[in-house]
């Protein structure tokens, strides 16, 4: 199956950006569209990619002001106990050096924790400072989402991305997980490989499509093994949350403050299960759960992006846009057109490049995860479909996927498929798949098949995970706030209400809103919430909605 399955983390906006002074990519780091993404959840992510921006999301709703509450200090929690042979990696220093305005360092972790004598990795880390350091409480740990968003990028946008009461109150701290970005990464494919693999077809219709599908999965995965080695059996999750914990230690916090969107949450629930005494707050925003099945999830998924594409056709049909007169016909015209799309890519400019099926679900995908994109999507379907014309979805699809004229920035395909399958505990048969489109059509006509499709994402994939997933409840952690957005594509509501279950001491707070995430989209009362409870220790109502 060579259709990524949607990811979870925050996706670029058009335009994309430069290169900071530093030398770390921070990609367009402005007030005006900013977004919150990507969804690698489970095994079914569609890569989707990051750049770190506030979403405005209609309101007018201001930056929230300064929490009322007085900052509570950092934590006075005894100091954790380390394993003898790990207690190399957790006592290093980190030699932080000048990037630009901030700070970078590099941080040593094993390559695989049972053999900690063994290959080591680096692990690429910034940190924005306090704007008030006689005031700060500690240092904010985060993380985008992905599998493949990179944390040096998401903490570069300090107070542009994480807003004023933040950045005055904590150092913003980032890094690029294992395998990710700037920090030892895995090597997959060349740009025309990976071009290949995303355009393929989303949900073949003969045997033959199907075995190519196979086939370039299985080849995607060889390539990891051929150019990385032993580090594409090495980036689970798991190992993900370990080198959080040895971060916590070379930062001089004795426990960890985390801020975790999308796929950003099952690193911060993994380590709550890991190290529970450790946590002192945690944020997980646009939340996956953890527990349940990885097939509900994929139906789960798929009803979500059903639930916010319904909600941004009904907005084109309230304006009069080309699609049809009610929400069914409106439907049933996007499916032919991707029917349509399938049978013959559309042109788009790029002679090697058409737009195929695949190409424009990415289009399509990557403006439901922010309200404001809608009129782009719009425009790119009418051009599409009225005219022709592919290159504004191809556009959109770019900009979901990283790829620029000189190929793609940064590794988030590899990193998405090698995270979620080293992940992965269940995988269902490629010949079984047809067998569940009913479900998956109950639920999300116009996805239907090519979530189905996501099923099959890890059979096809030809490395083996190396730690099991473990059962999450966090028993013994701190109060966890678990953030959820009711018409969240990427993280469907119910998996925030599954995981504040799931967590021993999970607490929901709910933004009734379109697109992915909560925090810093707009809504004043969900920022002043996270803020109180961050910086001053204040844990809302459980239940509280916004």
């Amino acid at each position: 199956m060579a259709f990524p399955p949607p990811p979870q983390q925050v996706p670029p906006p058009p335009g994309g950006g430069a290169p900071s002074r530093s030398g770390w990519s921070t990609r367009a780091i402005v007030l005006t569209v900013v977004v919150a993404m990507l969804a690698g959840l489970v095994v079914v992510g569609i890569a989707g990619f990051v750049t770190y921006r506030l979403v405005d999301d209609g309101s007018g709703a201001e930056a929230s002001p300064s929490v009322t509450p007085p900052p509570d200090p950092g934590s006075t929690a005894p100091e954790p106990e380390v394993p003898a042979e790990l207690r190399s990696f957790y006592e290093q220093e980190l030699g932080w050096t000048d990037c630009g305005e901030n700070q970078c360092a590099r941080l040593t972790v094993p390559l695989d924790y049972a053999e900690p004598d063994g290959e080591t990795i680096e692990i690429a880390v910034l940190r924005v400072r306090a704007g008030e350091p006689d005031e700060r409480v500690g240092q904010l740990v985060v993380n985008p989402g992905g599998p493949g968003g990179s944390g040096v990028d998401y903490a570069a946008g300090g107070g542009a991305v994480f807003g004023a009461t933040l950045a005055r109150y904590y150092d913003i701290v980032g890094f690029d997980p294992r395998g990710v970005g700037q920090s030892t990464a895995l090597e997959c494919a060349t740009t025309a490989q990976t071009d290949e693999f995303l355009a393929s077809d989303p949900d073949p219709d003969t045997r033959a499509e199907v075995q190519r599908n196979d086939r370039l999965t299985r080849a995607y995965g060889e390539g990891c093994l051929e150019r990385s080695g032993d580090l594409a059996r090495h980036v689970s999750t798991v190992e993900v949350a370990r080198d959080v914990d040895v971060l916590r230690a070379a930062l001089g916090e004795r426990q960890l403050d985390w801020f975790g969107a999308s796929y950003g949450t099952t690193i911060g629930a993994t380590y709550a299960e890991l190290f529970p005494a450790n946590v002192r707050r945690m944020v997980l925003d646009g939340a996956v759960a953890q527990n349940l099945p990885e097939d509900q999830m994929d139906v789960d998924q798929a009803r979500g992006f059903q639930t916010a594409l319904d909600a941004y056709l009904r907005d084109c049909l309230d304006k009069g846009c080309f699609l049809g007169e009610d929400l069914g016909e409106a439907q049933r015209r996007l499916s032919a057109f991707l029917e349509d799309v399938d049978a013959e890519p559309l042109p788009t400019g790029v002679a090697e490049r058409p737009l195929t099926e695949g190409l424009a679900v990415y289009g399509i995908f990557l403006p439901l995860y922010v309200q404001s994109y809608w009129p782009l999507l719009t425009e790119a379907l009418r051009r599409a479909i009225q005219d022709g014309d592919g290159s504004q979805l191809l556009t959109l699809a770019d900009q979901y996927t990283q790829r620029t004229a000189d190929g793609y920035q940064g590794n988030q395909t590899e990193a998405l498929y090698a995270v979620n399958c080293a992940d992965s505990s269940e995988s269902v048969p490629l010949a079984d798949v047809p067998d569940r489109f009913g479900e998956f059509e109950a639920v999300a006509p116009v996805f239907a098949r090519i979530f189905a499709y996501g099923l099959a994402t890890c059979d096809s994939w030809p490395i083996e995970p190396t730690d099991e997933r473990p059962e999450v409840d966090g028993k013994g952690a701190a109060p966890i706030l678990v953030v959820g957005t009711t018409r969240d594509p990427a993280t469907p509501y119910r998996w925030a209400e599954e995981l504040s279950e799931e967590l021993d001491s999970g607490v929901l707070l709910s933004r009734d809103g379109d697109g992915h995430t909560a925090f810093q989209q707009g809504n004043a009362c969900i920022d002043k919430a996270v803020e109180a409870y961050l910086v001053a220790g204040k844990v809302p109502e459980d239940g509280r909605s916004c």
